[in-house]
């Protein structure tokens, strides 16, 4: 079974689900073990592997290591085209669509093809839509995009509406890396109602609180990574 057959069985179940995000920049390889460890207590599904800035390049260590201490799917979440290793089980291809950088439409993408076919990584294709969250983001920077506001949920169920009519597999409404503000819940709530493809939240969500509000808002996976970077998520 393919990690996206697998969200379309869990999303048609009504299931909800979890993911760790991890930057392998914060990462102390022989820490690995540990850090399983305590991913496996949040009951997550998915570990999700990525950051908006790579600097260390252990990348593909920082993969095969999770692999080999976890029995969870691991998913890359690129933040950019060096964040590629055939040791994952998928790679979410993303689409900045919230933005008009074409670069981060399809530019990007268009570089990245060529390894992603010759390694055979499950590739899903994701529309990925910036939603304002009180400060200005890493994504926000280096994509050189605005995120779309946080009072304006209808552009965001346009913008959602347009990526799944254009083929999109995935909707991920994301507030950033250390947000001020999570994605509104009526956001969620109302692009839920309008989008049939499965929708993933992140950015901004502190505990299993935010996180049970965002599944009853609408999402069916919830990405949590600062808080429990920062030992917060509880």
């Amino acid at each position: 079974m393919t990690i996206y057959s697998d969200l379309i069985q869990h999303q048609k179940n009504q299931r909800k689900l979890l993911a760790i995000l991890v930057d392998p920049d914060k990462i102390i390889l022989k820490n690995i073990p540990e850090l399983v460890q305590n991913i496996a207590q949040t009951q997550a599904d998915y570990i999700f592997v990525g950051g908006s800035f790579l600097s260390r390049g252990h990348f593909k260590k920082v993969v095969k290591k999770l692999k080999k201490y976890s029995q969870l799917p691991v998913i890359i979440f690129p933040g950019n085209t060096s964040q590629i290793s055939k040791q994952a089980d998928a790679i979410l291809l993303l689409s900045l669509i919230s933005g008009r950088n074409a670069e981060y439409l399809i530019g990007k993408q268009v570089e990245a093809a060529p390894r992603l076919y010759h390694s055979r990584l499950e590739t899903i294709a994701t529309g990925y839509i910036l939603i304002e969250n009180g400060r200005t983001t890493t994504v926000e920077y280096i994509s050189n995009s605005k995120p779309i506001p946080r009072n304006k949920p209808d552009l965001a169920v346009a913008t959602a509406l347009a990526g799944q009519m254009l083929g999109l597999q995935l909707i991920y409404l994301e507030a950033g890396s250390g947000a001020k503000k999570r994605v509104p819940l009526q956001m969620i709530k109302k692009v839920k109602e309008i989008i049939d493809i499965p929708l993933i939240v992140g950015g901004g969500i502190k505990n299993k609180k935010q996180v049970l509000q965002a599944w009853n808002a609408g999402a069916d996976l919830v990405v949590v990574g600062t808080a429990f970077e920062n030992n917060n998520y509880k």
